[in-house]
């Protein structure tokens, strides 16, 4: 009781009003018409709603939680500890968005990691000395001392290596600003469409010039297994287990199945303030990205609220989107709909299906979204300390502030958690990958106090064919805080609280269909040309006046408003031909 009180008295001091909640449009009544509305609050949705009204088009944003950022918020879980709910890092922010809506003055402040990654062992110490470790950071001569400490070759190699993928995954930007290639403008429609269809060709030309003789490789990364690049590269263990973390993020794969080299890339491909490939923590959790969009946004007069539950998008007798229908039965037209939900929620839950064809409602259950994911948002009352880079006196190593991987020493470890969860059982060693933001981000607990995140992979959606239970998700939890208990002992006694979100809760609470963090699996079926379906990869349903805005679509999970920004500008478009 005495913590609680010491937390709620000092949140009340910290906090400004309006932030946990969200940003309710108190101020502004909601109108019975609109040129553009959006379905969902989520980051892409309310890039959507901005782009639209700089061109405009009065735009307004139905979110239907109390909160806005979809799965990127902030939430105070326990009193006094603010929590990035669901999603808990920012890389993949695309720079020209960031610039253009001028987030930094809307009061986005990032703190930036380095070093970035901890692997730490779970071996006996040599004569007393502490279990190895493996630390990564943007300083290659530091990485190269740790990555020696297990091989000198692979030392030798991974600056290289670095750039090989730095290379690849500059030769992909012009990839994931733009809308994929217009296939149907090439095949039908008039001689302006496919002048204008040509025009999604370019995008395809510059990443092949990029490449240049960098293309086969770039093919087999995309396209293989992770543990075949690594392998190539290097020899040592922890390395290749740790970086082979990163191609099975979020994703119902392992490090030997196709595509997981692609994932690997797709994380790599990120930016934050200018610094390649680097990952940040949002100040006051990501909800604060969230909310200096949506800052924005207001700015350019689109219209933001909260607790407005979209029951059904209206289609009329033409067959095109004329609006939706709230669960309080209101009425809200509009020229054009814009979904920020997945497309399964967006054609199975919300049109009516008598709007759609068989053939396409079949093909919208096919979309993969398995997921792998359970997230545990724990509050502790003391920092956890590892035995492999123990620090005296509670004070935060360098390591504190990273990506904490745990269980992740060994690419065998990572193979049996994958399979023990494709065989409906929950991983009993599970791959844990912690994160402390508190650590740099003193705004999220009280002092002494500290925010985990743990995002915890392999677990299914169904438990051998039934649906978790309240002793399931506990038993789970225990399972992963043995572990951890293991690398930093005393963390289990330091635990104040915590929040477990297995994969239907990620799908109750935030609308993640199937719990998949990225609205779909980033499958080598499911991408491009093929997102979420090629009948849908330009964004346009088959309804008139409707189109996908979010994370289901190209170029997918975790491209923060890029399918928002390519989707806004396809309507944009689209109007101007009417």
């Amino acid at each position: 009781m005495a913590l609680a009180a010491l937390a709620n008295r000092w949140w009340r001091a910290v906090t400004l009003a309006g932030t946990v909640t969200g940003s309710r449009s108190s101020h502004t009544a909601l109108k019975s018409n609109y040129d553009a509305l959006v379905i969902g609050g989520g980051h892409n949705g309310l890039v959507a709603a901005t782009y639209l009204q700089k061109g405009g088009l009065q735009a307004a944003v139905l979110e239907r939680r109390h909160v806005l950022g979809g799965a990127a918020v902030s939430e105070e879980i326990f009193p006094g500890f603010r929590f990035s709910r669901c999603s808990y890092l920012l890389s993949l922010l695309r720079p020209h968005i960031y610039r253009d809506l001028e987030l930094k003055k809307h009061g986005l402040k990032v703190y930036m990691r380095d070093p970035h990654a901890f692997t730490p062992m779970l071996e006996e110490g040599v004569r007393g000395a502490p279990p190895r470790s493996l630390t990564l950071g943007s300083d290659l001569a530091t990485n190269q001392m740790e990555i020696g400490k297990f091989s000198q070759k692979d030392a030798k190699a991974y600056p290289e290596f670095v750039a090989h993928l730095e290379r690849l995954a500059d030769a992909m930007n012009p990839l994931l600003d733009a809308p994929p290639v217009d296939i149907p403008g090439f095949t039908s429609g008039s001689l302006r469409r496919r002048v204008a269809a040509a025009k999604t060709l370019m995008p395809i030309f510059r990443c092949g010039l990029k490449l240049g003789k960098n293309l086969p490789d770039f093919y087999e990364i995309v396209t293989a297994p992770i543990m075949k690049i690594l392998t190539q590269w290097f020899d040592s263990e922890p390395l290749r287990a740790t970086l082979a973390t990163d191609g099975v993020i979020g994703a119902m794969t392992s490090p030997s199945n196709p595509g997981s080299g692609y994932v690997l890339l797709h994380h790599v491909m990120g930016e934050v303030e200018k610094e390649k490939g680097a990952w940040g923590y949002v100040e006051g959790g990501m909800g604060g990205v969230s909310q200096a969009i949506a800052s924005a946004a207001r700015s350019y007069g689109v219209d933001i609220f909260t607790e407005k539950d979209v029951s059904q998008i209206l289609v009329g007798s033409d067959g095109d989107a004329k609006g939706v229908v709230l669960k309080d039965g209101t009425e809200i037209h509009s020229k054009v709909v814009l979904s920020n939900a997945t497309p399964y929620i967006t054609f199975k839950n919300l049109t009516p299906q008598s709007a759609l064809s068989s053939e396409f409602i079949k093909a919208v259950d096919q979309i993969d979204y398995t997921s792998p994911v359970t997230k545990i948002n724990v509050a502790v009352d003391k920092l956890p300390n590892f035995l492999a880079s123990p620090t005296p006196g509670d004070k935060p190593g360098s390591h504190h502030q990273c990506s904490i991987h745990l269980n992740c020493e060994s690419v065998d470890v990572l193979e049996t958690a994958y399979k023990e969860a494709k065989n409906e059982r929950p991983s009993a060693r599970p791959m844990v990958e912690m994160t402390i933001p508190s650590v740099l981000d003193p705004t999220l607990a009280p002092p002494g106090c500290h925010v985990v995140s743990l995002f915890t992979q392999f677990t299914p959606y169904y438990i051998e064919g039934r649906e978790w239970t309240d002793q399931d998700r506990e038993a789970f939890a225990d399972t992963v805080f043995d572990w951890v208990e293991q690398y930093a002992p005393g963390f289990k006694k330091s635990v104040v609280g915590r929040d477990i979100l297995a994969p239907p809760d990620l799908e109750r609470i935030f609308g993640l269909t199937g719990g998949n963090i990225f609205h779909g699996s980033m499958s080598l079926d499911q991408l491009y040309l093929t997102r979420p379906l090629p009948s849908l990869a330009d964004y346009r349903s088959p309804i008139k006046g409707l189109y996908l805005c979010g994370s289901g679509c190209h170029p997918g999970g975790g491209v923060m408003g890029s399918p928002g920004w390519n989707a806004a500008l396809t309507v944009i478009a689209d109007l101007k031909r009417r």
